[in-house]
């Protein structure tokens, strides 16, 4: 970790003033080095008070998005433990693929404050101002097969649903297979990108868009489409959900490794699947039915009852499933 790093975690750990020469002892730095560390981390939109022989004093941080924030937040033993971060990039998922071809570890995270190219699902342009959203993408490099791999995206609607909740006050839910939801409208997107061999994965891009201080959206989303800052009434800061979406991935992923399947998930993503026990309208390539879900299978097929009483199970690659009246 860097030096503004240390002296940022430092001030938040420390609950009232902590002076200069404290800090330039335990670093070993001069003084005016801490000083300007101090004058960095003011201008970079931190309230830091200086008060005369007390010292310095954190009070509250803003929504700040920078490597440092976020390298002093992270709670993990891997994941998000080596992050690129970026002002704007094209798309985290494409920063993450190259450096995953590069050879970058596992668990290296992409973050952007702004997307120029980003994407949802069957190709989607997406918009994103700056200060608006959290673009993120973790590489993993798993020794399962390739056909697993599917699985992850429901890993890790658990693990951002889970994270968002530590942070803030909302009632978060999921829209199989791996939507992220409050009060029927979207609020996260989460694509997984896999590089393969053919009986083996080089890596994966597992993509997280959140949407976080968005007050409006374009047209044909309006009515689909919400964000924390709507539905919490405040500007929401970015880092710590973030940081607290990697500590729940972590676990949950190494949930996922000791079976290979969602097994050891199950509960806990059956708890927040909104679509558990409501009538479903399936949409196919060759045909719409409706149906009643029941729950997910231990791979993470979506199991639905027929009108005539018939259950089958339905594969998220084939089909998309909406409320029979609405987007959920």
């Amino acid at each position: 970790m860097g030096m503004k790093t240390e002296i940022l975690k430092l001030l938040r750990e420390t609950d009232g003033y902590i002076s200069g020469q404290q800090i330039s002892d335990r670093f070993g730095v001069s003084r005016t080095a801490v000083w300007k560390v101090i004058r960095q981390l003011q201008d970079e939109g931190y309230r830091v008070e200086a008060v005369r022989n007390k010292g310095y004093h954190i009070v509250d941080s803003p929504d700040v998005m920078t490597k440092e924030e976020l390298d002093s937040l992270m709670d993990t033993r891997w994941a998000g433990k080596n992050i690129v971060y970026y002002d704007a990039t094209d798309s985290t998922n494409l920063r993450i693929k190259q450096l995953g071809d590069e050879g970058a570890p596992h668990g290296t995270l992409a973050v952007a404050d702004r997307q120029t190219a980003g994407r949802g699902r069957r190709g989607r342009a997406w918009e994103s101002p700056a200060g608006g959203s959290i673009y993120m993408s973790l590489l993993l490099r798993p020794k399962f097969r390739p056909d697993k791999a599917s699985m992850l995206t429901l890993v890790a609607a658990c693990s951002v649903a889970e994270g968002i909740m530590d942070c803030e006050d909302v009632n978060v839910q999921i829209k199989w297979p791996n939507d992220i939801i409050i009060e029927g409208r979207k609020l996260v997107g989460i694509l997984t990108e896999l590089s393969t061999q053919i009986d083996y994965i080089n890596h994966v891009t597992v993509g997280i868009g959140i949407n976080v201080n968005l007050q409006e959206f374009p047209d044909e989303i309006r009515n689909t489409a919400t964000s924390l800052r709507i539905e919490c009434g405040h500007t929401v800061r970015r880092a710590p959900i973030i940081a607290a979406v990697m500590k729940h991935m972590e676990k949950n992923y190494e949930t996922f490794l000791q079976t290979e399947d969602l097994t050891g998930l199950m509960e806990k993503y059956s708890a927040l699947l909104v679509n558990k026990d409501k009538d479903v309208r399936i949409i196919g390539a060759k045909e719409q039915y409706q149906a009643h879900a029941l729950g997910i299978t231990p791979t993470g097929e979506l199991i639905v009852r027929r009108g005539d009483g018939t259950e089958e199970t339905v594969y998220a690659g084939e089909v998309s499933v909406r409320g029979v009246y609405g987007y959920v």
